[in-house]
């Protein structure tokens, strides 16, 4: 399949609630990268990336707009791994990661959406075919919300159908941590999944003292303890602490993960397909993680990510993020029992009504052709 039209567009789209947590502060919104690309057969293959709060979203506009999409036209879009591999070398020189992580990931999901839909099966399936109901928890973003309001929040996850739940932590003093962690474990009462995410708020000393806090509370993991590159400092914490340790959202390639599963004794490895750069780095990831005999949890997407976790044997928990695409999807995934299937559509399902998504767009789009 060749491809003859590439589409590239920017949208800031509202929360419907305020969310906060100890490294981003309030969030209101979050910026939205499409590409569109479509083949000499008439297949549209859809690719998305995002961005809190919008902060870099221009850049990432630009990046993908400028540096990525005029590469493709032309190009046959099966050759997914050559693709990926001259596209990361040809903005290594300011990238290696970061924003070029999010800006190839937004190409390589669409090409693995067209991959999927012109062998006309479900990416699951697609990928690796594991096919299982995928354990899913929903991922609260509450650190400055009351107590009640923390209360209530989960009462409306578990009706939603989650039997997990995740919240943050990270406020100043580590006892008012572990009072609403205490006073959360005695709602959803004993045995049932709390994890807590600090946002990599803490030193290694502090994240030990507040691991060690929080360990009544029994939770399932501590995620992000400290800052994701210090490796070291992550095994010390496992290992002081008490508590597993969930880390990686913020890794950018899969040679900081080897270094990560080398060095750091985390318990929960958590690749995002959007910051590693897509698809093709995350199965090399999930693949590593499986290598070493641990499990592989995800971070955000949950409308791409739930495919990838039922594509591998080694998956893990499914977050269910609170920056979510449902109001602006034709169908949304649903959460039964504590777990999600994934589409049986071809690729990945996610259809996105985008005159819903106009009234939010940020910059004109970018269409390339083939000559």
């Amino acid at each position: 399949m060749r491809i003859q039209r590439v589409q590239v567009d920017h949208y800031r789209i509202p929360l419907p609630v305020v969310l906060s947590d100890s490294t981003h502060g309030d969030m209101s919104h979050f910026g939205l990268a499409t590409v569109r690309v479509l083949t000499d057969d008439g297949i549209e293959g859809i690719g998305y990336s995002y961005v809190v709060g919008d902060i870099g979203g221009g850049a990432l506009h630009a990046m993908l707009a400028q540096d990525l999409a005029p590469v493709l036209p032309g190009r046959d879009s099966d050759d997914r791994e050559r693709i990926w591999h001259e596209l990361w070398w040809r903005v290594h020189f300011v990238g290696r990661g970061g924003l070029a992580s999010f800006a190839l990931a937004a190409v390589d999901v669409a090409l693995w959406d067209a991959a999927a839909k012109q062998a006309s099966k479900p990416w699951w399936k697609l990928l690796g075919g594991w096919r299982k109901p995928v354990p899913a928890y929903a991922g609260g973003i509450d650190l400055q919300f009351p107590l009640d309001r923390l209360l209530h929040q989960a009462d409306g996850f578990r009706d939603a159908g989650f039997r997990a739940i995740k919240m943050k932590v990270g406020r100043p003093p580590y006892k008012e941590d572990a009072d609403r962690a205490l006073a959360m474990r005695a709602h959803l009462g004993d045995g049932f999944p709390l994890m807590a995410d600090a946002n990599m708020q803490w030193l290694p000393h502090q994240a030990i003292q507040a691991a060690r806090a929080l360990s009544d509370a029994d939770l399932y993991w501590i995620e992000e303890p400290t800052i994701p590159d210090d490796y070291a400092a992550h095994a010390r914490i496992a290992r002081e602490g008490g508590l597993p340790v969930a880390t990686g959202e913020n890794l950018h390639s899969i040679h900081e993960f080897e270094h990560m599963l080398d060095l750091g004794e985390v318990a929960f490895p958590e690749p995002d397909l959007v910051t590693l750069g897509g698809v093709t780095p995350w199965l090399k990831v999930a693949h590593m993680c499986e290598a070493r005999n641990l499990p592989v949890t995800t971070h955000g997407v949950h409308d791409l990510h739930v495919h990838l976790l039922a594509a591998v044997p080694n998956a893990s928990y499914l977050e269910v993020h609170g920056f979510g695409l449902e109001r602006f999807m034709e169908e949304p995934l649903a959460v039964r029992d504590g777990t999600v299937l994934p589409p049986e559509r071809p690729g990945h399902g996610v259809g996105l009504l985008w005159d819903r998504l106009e009234p939010h767009r940020r910059s004109p789009s970018v269409v390339l052709t083939r000559d």
